[in-house]
């Protein structure tokens, strides 16, 4: 008997994701998405008020790569850490090396601490707000990782 795996749901374009609707999107439930955080150390959700947590599309790619990684093929949970280190220096060194075409904007740096604590100030995550350079610089270093994280397995 032929156990067919439901494939997941495509990733809805927003900013950010509740615990619940990325335990949805992954296959995977909230409390073991908690604890990746614990072990993952590029798992870092936003927490707002009350510990909520909100997700951004690069870590629910990193999600549905970390449950591929130990799901699908049997990586033990260091193993798949050591995999994603891996695969992330490996992409460093493509982009030192001139792999990857950096453009004019990316030679720019951010303050990250400083463009998280105004998201963080905002009083609604999820609301529409107006674009600035640095978010737009931001969200650029997201599709770069996002990009990192769809090349891996090539």
């Amino acid at each position: 008997m032929e156990i067919m795996e439901k494939a997941l749901p495509p990733i809805p374009v927003k900013r950010y994701f509740t615990i619940g609707e990325v335990g949805e999107l992954c296959g995977v439930k909230p409390h073991v998405l908690r604890y990746w955080e614990q072990e993952f150390t590029q798992l870092r959700p936003m927490k707002r008020r009350g510990n909520r947590r909100y997700y951004q599309h690069h870590e629910v790619l990193m999600i549905r790569r970390i449950r591929d990684l130990l799901y699908d093929q049997g990586f033990t949970i260091s193993g798949a850490r050591n995999k994603l280190q891996e695969l992330v220096q490996g992409e460093r060194d493509r982009r030192k090396a001139g792999e990857v075409p950096l453009e004019g904007m990316e030679a720019i740096e951010i303050d990250q601490e400083e463009f998280d604590a105004a998201v963080q100030d905002s009083p609604d995550p999820t609301a529409p707000r107006t674009v600035d350079l640095s978010q737009l610089l931001h969200l650029r270093r997201e599709l770069f990782e996002i990009r990192e994280l769809l090349t891996v397995g090539r």
